[in-house]
């Protein structure tokens, strides 16, 4: 009803200022008032495409030489730099983007001074090589309890053999090992680039604040209180509020690497990614090298 109406007809049967609704929150709905932050975001980052990178830097190490090379694209687990190195397909060079920011790559392409970097696919574990041999044996044990150890009478590898020698030095094992990132009352699923006692790189579409202090879920008993140290593209480096025994990693289930891997849509499709030359051990393979490494 108009005002006009509630003057000449006489109504009275609703007041003409209608009275203020409450601020408060209703006792039965949570969501019956807004919770302001202590920043509003001024844009929606979340959509924008964070491929593409502007003015980025980054070192890499190639033939024991460090390099600083600019990050033309960095995300899908490739990167795209350009600097004064001119390496060889399958080459390897490792990209530091910064503290935990460590990943070894292979190179993919050669281009008008540009060079395509495939990232290792496995999670890198930094730690001294007993020590890694130790977790991947009680990971296979725990999580892949069909592949059984050779038995005692069986042969053991030679010790002449250059490539059993050189998977003992540094086992490549075929595990993706993912986690739960929980901030800003989202949880995102990430995955582990790699991880160390103080650290990790971990991969995310998400937008996560350099200074923010995620909590990383490894599995239902394993969350690290963290840092964000740097930020690159996809890549999200971490800094462990304290210490993380790298024996708790048996207890999150990591997936197998598969052969196969699709490049990003920046990379050059022309290029040949169907070849896999990372020498990558299968389960069988690795249990038995983990076997021998252990006991020498």
């Amino acid at each position: 009803m108009n005002i006009r109406a509630k003057i000449f007809r006489g109504a009275v049967d609703e007041p003409i200022i209608q009275p203020k609704k409450p601020k408060r929150a209703k006792a039965h709905s949570l969501q019956s008032i807004n919770v302001s932050r202590d920043a509003q975001r001024r844009s929606n980052d979340r959509t924008t495409d964070r491929h593409r990178l502007s003015d980025e830097w980054a070192r890499i190490t190639y033939n024991g030489a460090e390099l600083k090379v600019e990050l033309v694209n960095l995300s899908g687990g490739g990167a795209m730099v350009a600097g004064a190195f001119e390496p060889l397909l399958w080459e390897r060079v490792d990209l530091h983007l910064g503290n935990h920011g460590t990943i070894e790559c292979a190179v993919r392409w050669i281009r008008e001074g540009r060079v395509g970097l495939e990232f290792a696919h496995e999670t890198q574990l930094d730690w001294p090589s007993n020590e890694v041999a130790t977790v991947l044996r009680h990971v296979i044990e725990r999580s892949f309890p069909h592949v059984r150890f050779r038995e005692s009478d069986e042969p053991q590898p030679s010790k002449a053999d250059p490539i059993a020698e050189e998977h003992r030095d540094a086992p490549r094992h075929p595990l993706i090992w993912s986690g739960t990132l929980h901030y800003d009352f989202e949880s995102i699923q990430v995955r582990l680039r790699n991880i160390s006692g103080t650290g990790a790189m971990i991969e995310t579409s998400a937008s996560v604040p350099v200074g923010a202090e995620p909590l990383l879920e490894l599995s239902a008993d394993v969350s690290l209180s963290s840092t964000v140290e740097w930020a690159v593209g996809d890549q999200v480096g971490l800094r462990f509020h304290s210490p993380f025994d790298m024996k708790l990693l048996a207890q999150a289930k990591p997936k197998l690497a598969t052969s196969g891997w699709k490049p990003p849509a920046y990379l050059d499709p022309d290029a040949n990614f169907q070849e896999d030359r990372w020498g990558r051990l299968n389960l069988v393979e690795l249990r038995q090298e983990l076997e021998g490494f252990l006991k020498r």
